[in-house]
């Protein structure tokens, strides 16, 4: 697996294809217009939400309020593919943690909104797109957590992560998608408080 597709077109989806070039994947971008702009990478295709998905893997690099819109497009296109939620249940007009029905994950939810047996990881939410751009966080390389209940797509974000330069750690099946969430709660929180930078963030050391 070599080519992603990353909807949305703000911070995390520009980290997200920096990750992706880094480790030499195909790049799609899928955005609400296709008109160029400064900001535009050389040598990744540009598409208008709607239009057909090219990458094997498929990351939703909008907010989770944003994925009903996405689900009703891409539903049934997304059955045959990797689909990877880096989203974090927060409302960013106040900081405070959105309600899922049954204190379940944004992961979990998305996992049944789509076809029986997407592959769904949980991956990406615990990073700042700084670190993710650079490659490291402080001295060391960034930490990739994941979750996931399919071995496969598991092993497709490790790769795409390791070919990056970065660690990746398997941190179990989807349901652990809820801890993972907690964390980027509160590194958000921290960041958008001054707590912390921007280009910090939660590692693993070997």
């Amino acid at each position: 697996m070599t080519s992603i597709s990353i909807i949305g077109s703000g911070k995390m989806s520009a980290a997200i294809a920096e990750v992706a070039a880094r480790a030499g994947w195909d790049t799609q971008i899928l955005r609400r217009s296709t008109l160029s702009s400064s900001g535009d990478r050389p040598g990744v295709t540009y598409s208008a939400l709607g239009e057909d998905l090219s990458g094997e893997l498929v990351v939703l690099a909008v907010p989770f309020v944003a994925y009903p819109s996405i689900i009703e497009q891409y539903r049934d296109r997304l059955a045959d593919k990797v689909v990877v939620d880096i989203s974090n249940p927060i409302d960013f007009t106040t900081y405070s943690p959105l309600a899922l029905p049954g204190r379940e994950s944004t992961a979990s939810e998305l996992a049944r909104q789509l076809p029986p047996g997407t592959a769904v990881v949980k991956a990406f939410n615990v990073n700042l797109g700084d670190t993710l751009t650079s490659g490291t966080n402080g001295t060391t390389p960034t930490t990739v957590l994941y979750a996931g209940d399919y071995a496969e797509a598991k092993i497709a974000v490790a790769q795409l992560v390791e070919a990056a330069g970065m660690r990746a750690v398997d941190a179990g099946p989807l349901p652990r998608a809820r801890e993972l969430e907690a964390m980027g709660f509160l590194q958000i929180s921290l960041a958008a408080l001054g707590r912390t930078r921007n280009e910090s963030g939660f590692t693993l050391l070997p």
